[in-house]
């Protein structure tokens, strides 16, 4: 959820309700004293969402807390040579809600990697957007990503892909 993807912001599926989901949940997990994690891309390698400018940085409209936690990451996996893992195990985390951007590229990796490492996974499936491919819409990316993720054989945990509004419930 970094400027640099979101040039212009209808590059990106329905880019507003995704930022105003992700909000959402974010408030919720904070006023339940769970922690909320940003991860950004350092695209240093590439030449690309260079740290400390305009397109590595965070989308404005995310509401940011000083109490959350930022996780750089130089690959698609949010696990890949980064201090996630660390924190999660530091914060006795073993349940992940994963939202962002893109579906197909870092979510997709994120949440088989979180699978894998037998983490309870839950991908909110509106609070995670991508753009059009050349073969496919964005939408149909996002539908064909959450029927994979809801079909997948979990490890040790469960995985599930659910609505913001559904998830929201679940927890009232």
């Amino acid at each position: 959820m970094q400027v640099g993807s979101f040039k212009p912001y209808a590059l990106r599926h329905d880019t507003l309700g995704v930022i105003e989901r992700i909000n959402k949940l974010s408030d919720y997990f904070r006023a339940n004293h769970d922690k909320v994690i940003f991860v950004q891309h350092d695209g240093s390698k590439e030449n690309i969402f260079l740290p400390n400018t305009i397109d590595w940085e965070l989308l404005p409209e995310l509401i940011k807390n000083p109490t959350d936690y930022i996780v750089s990451k130089s690959a698609n996996d949010s696990f890949y040579n980064t201090d996630l893992q660390n924190t999660l195990i530091e914060n006795n985390i073993t349940e992940l809600f994963i939202t962002g951007c893109a579906t197909d590229f870092c979510i997709d990796t994120t949440v088989k990697s979180a699978v894998s490492k037998d983490y309870n996974v839950t991908v909110v499936e509106d609070a995670h957007t991508t753009a059009d491919r050349p073969h496919l819409s964005a939408p149909k990316v996002i539908e064909h990503y959450s029927w994979i993720w809801s079909e997948m054989t979990p490890t040790n945990f469960k995985i599930r892909v659910v609505k913001t509004k559904e998830l929201l419930n679940l927890f009232a």
